[in-house]
């Protein structure tokens, strides 16, 4: 029965999820962080988690939600606001992606994303009633040049959706319409937000309508106010609108069917929730033991491990601001020198974790249970003072990012030290993945979590959210963290968690590494590329060393190796970051691809969200049925649950 039950309830999450017949639209615009800092994490964070938490509540019902969290300065204020034809399950989708987004703008105070799906924003103040602001701005396509029919059709589009928009109590309105000459026609569609009234979004759209025609005559344009959004393009980006009442008898029929389905899912989905928790339970209880909370925490405080808080308070001097190196989601890290002399990295959690010993006690567990030349070494731990401690070796050159990302830091780095780096961390991947006593996926790798020593060598750093995994289980399902720009696209979509998780993040990196450009905030691509999609359309062209780091141009080499190694880079990256995971290679396969010159590589596939078809459901429907075969336990992770830690 519980396999059963189980099987039923992941297929028709994923028939629900493959369903839909529209575009989820996730391409992200543009963010706006606010400059204000926010005042305590202590606070802030919590009540964004339970925000998040309760605008995915609301989104089971409706494609809006409003949510207010926490007092004072500290309260959460979010609007989230999906266009009126996408799907439930397409609004998911862009949800997730708006939600992994935002914790990019950590420590400020708040923010707003606009997508060609949906919109986000969260302030400490109520905003609902704002339509016009200082962030208001429009984004417009360089792709085409369209004729003055075009144009004009643009302007009447513009004003017929508008009209339709103010007309009904969604605020939504969207249109096609025909040049007089070419046959071709352009699509418009505009939101506001259902917070605002009526004469509010009248004025917001009007000054939409005015801004967006600036942006002719190209072929794309947006204007993303503070209360409204529109868009046009000779590109039919429209979803079929959702099915309204039709005729009686098949509205009765479809209501009868809907009905009898969702009995029986629901009935699914409770035995199997209920089956698993208990089966999960027991399997935490026994890996983690009989220890309580108490028990756990004497027992870091007794292992060699363990450093007293009196130690390392003196050792940062009293956690000096000078001595702070960085400061993240989870904690802040800073710079120590113990009486022996020995410099050391403190990092220093917001969380009590007396509070959670046990997942604390694990986790120390995880990172000292490996070593390897190119991961950073714990050296210790404390939980005995107001918050819990963990101790690394300290390394002066600090993290990668401050030297790729650096048109002058990044000219200490030729291409032979950074190559030297890719290895190493491969080297570092390939031991966390295939080590025999504890496998392990860091589920975090990027740029700044690559730590430098002395001799410029990669060490791989940050374990906080690092997970091991068994030899006999196909994946995990897990909550949803990391860091945009270096998530692949099955774990953050379904919350499947593989190594190759690692190996699409890993393939980020070194695409980043070689063109000096970030993932996730590259003000070098247009908004309608990112830089796994333009790293693809070169190397199809035969031309990806256009975007190579100039900084690696001023290496003087005899020979063209420098740029035959690149490029193999490039390959190899974009091999990592395919869509699929299953024809992503593993980490091994990826260090032998890198370090042998006469290694045979295969053509890369498209990109994720080249096409979004492509994603795997056939691929996880045969693990469901693998799983259900084996009797692997399994969790169905939906977006709309799932967690994302700011780091």
């Amino acid at each position: 029965m519980y396999k059963t039950s189980l099987l039923i309830a992941s297929i028709t999450f994923l028939l629900l999820v493959s369903s839909s017949n529209g575009d989820a639209r996730t391409q992200v615009i543009k963010l706006f962080c606010d400059e204000q800092i926010h005042e305590d994490d202590t606070y802030f964070v919590p009540n964004y988690v339970q925000a998040m938490e309760i605008v995915s509540t609301q989104m089971r019902t409706s494609h809006n939600a409003t949510v207010e969290v926490g007092t004072g300065s500290n309260t959460n204020y979010v609007l989230f606001q999906c266009y009126d034809d996408l799907s439930s399950q397409d609004c998911v989708l862009c949800y997730a992606e708006t939600r992994t987004v935002f914790p990019s703008c950590y420590p400020r105070n708040g923010a707003r994303i606009f997508l060609d799906g949906c919109f986000m924003r969260l302030l400490n103040y109520s905003f609902y009633e704002e339509y016009t602001g200082s962030y208001d701005t429009i984004v417009c396509g360089n792709i085409t040049r369209e004729s003055i029919e075009f144009q004009n059709s643009t302007k009447q589009a513009v004003l017929n959706v508008v009209a339709d928009a103010l007309s009904n109590d969604m605020y939504f309105g969207r249109g096609e319409v025909v040049a007089a000459r070419g046959n071709k026609s352009v699509y418009v569609m505009a939101k506001c937000w259902t917070t605002l009234s009526l004469g509010d979004c009248r004025k917001c759209l009007e000054n939409a309508s005015e801004v967006i025609s600036k942006c002719l005559p190209w072929s794309e344009g947006r204007a993303l106010n503070t209360g409204c959004f529109m868009r046009y393009s000779n590109t039919d980006f429209l979803n079929p609108l959702p099915l309204t009442s039709g005729s009686k008898s098949k509205g009765k029929t479809a209501t009868i069917i809907i009905s009898i389905i969702s009995s029986v899912v629901v009935l699914a989905v409770a035995l199997t929730i209920a089956l698993y928790i208990r089966r999960r339970r027991y399997i935490q209880q026994r890996r983690r033991g009989s220890y309580d909370s108490e028990k756990l925490a004497k027992i870091l405080t007794d292992s060699s491990l363990n450093f007293k808080y009196s130690t390392i308070e003196k050792a940062t001097t009293n956690w000096d601001e000078s001595n702070k190196l960085g400061q993240g989601g989870f904690g802040t890290v800073y710079k120590g020198v113990l009486s022996d002399g020995r410099e050391i990295a403190v990092k220093r959690l917001y969380v009590n974790n007396k509070l959670r010993a046990a997942d604390f006690y694990n986790e120390v567990n995880i990172i000292s249970s490996v070593e390897h030349k190119n991961l950073v070494r714990l050296l210790g731990c404390s939980c005995s003072g107001p918050e819990s401690i963990l101790i690394y070796e300290y390394l002066p050159n600090m993290s990668l990012d401050l030297f790729i990302f650096d048109a002058i830091k990044g000219k200490k780095l030729n291409w032979e030290k950074r190559f030297q780096i890719i290895i190493g961390t491969a080297e570092g991947l390939v031991y966390l993945h295939e080590n025999t006593k504890t496998r392990i996926i860091h589920r975090d790798i990027k740029a700044s979590n690559i730590l430098l020593d002395m001799r410029l060598r990669a060490k791989i750093a940050d374990f906080g959210l690092a997970r091991s995994f068994q030899d006999d289980k196909s994946h995990i399902s897990t909550a949803i963290a990391g860091t945009l720009g270096y998530m692949a696209p099955e774990y953050l979509a379904y919350g499947q968690l593989t190594e190759k998780v690692d190996v699409y993040s890993f393939g980020i990196l070194l695409l980043e590494i070689v063109t000096g450009m970030e993932s996730n905030r590259s003000n070098a691509l247009e908004y309608t590329d990112n830089l796994v999609s333009t790293a693809w359309e070169l190397f199809q062209k035969g031309i990806v060393e256009q975007i190579f780091d100039p900084n690696l141009s001023m290496d003087v080499h005899p020979n063209t190796i420098f740029k035959k190694v690149a490029i193999k880079v490039v390959h190899v990256g974009l091999l990592c970051t395919q869509e699929a995971p299953s024809l992503r290679p593993t980490m091994s396969t990826v260090l032998r691809m890198l370090a042998k010159d006469d290694e045979h590589l295969p053509l890369p596939s498209n990109p994720p969200f080249a096409d979004e078809k492509t994603m795997e459901l056939n691929n996880i429907t045969q693990k469901l049925l693998h799983d259900h075969e084996g009797e692997s336990s399994y969790s169905v992770a939906t977006v709309s649950h799932s967690e994302f830690y700011p780091r």
